[in-house]
């Protein structure tokens, strides 16, 4: 089984987050998991983590669609962290809006970190491709 440092879920429905750390729990294990209903407090949880040297989580799982701040504002400010080593940044969606797409085209261009592009809903099969850290 995996052993990964540190996650964060990103996701303001809870029924999403609870299904990705139960399948997350049955394919590998980790140290930390960090869940965040909007971009404003996982922004928040995660350049507190940088700046008390806990560094950054290893994965992050990001919703596009949230309140207060959603996942591409979230991925605007998180990638002027100055954070060393990439971060694997899978962003999760139920958009089929073209716009997304070429959004995440955009970013990953933008950036030293891994973004993936997957769409809801999430089987067991795609988390374990996407839990492979940058």
């Amino acid at each position: 089984m995996m052993k990964i440092n540190s996650i964060c879920i990103i996701d303001d429905d809870p029924i999403v987050v609870f299904g990705i750390r139960k399948m997350l729990n049955s394919i590998l294990t980790y140290d930390e998991l960090h869940t965040y209903g909007n971009g404003k407090l996982a922004l928040d949880g995660i350049t507190e983590m940088v700046n008390s040297n806990q560094g950054p989580p290893d994965l992050i799982f990001l919703d596009i669609n949230m309140p207060i701040m959603d996942g591409w504002q979230f991925l605007k400010e998180f990638i002027d962290i100055p954070i060393e080593h990439g971060v694997r940044i899978n962003i999760i969606t139920s958009s089929i809006d073209s716009y997304d797409q070429k959004n995440w085209e955009l970013y990953k261009t933008k950036t030293h970190h891994t973004l993936t592009y997957n769409r809801k809903p999430l089987r067991k099969d795609d988390l374990i491709k996407m839990s492979k850290v940058a």
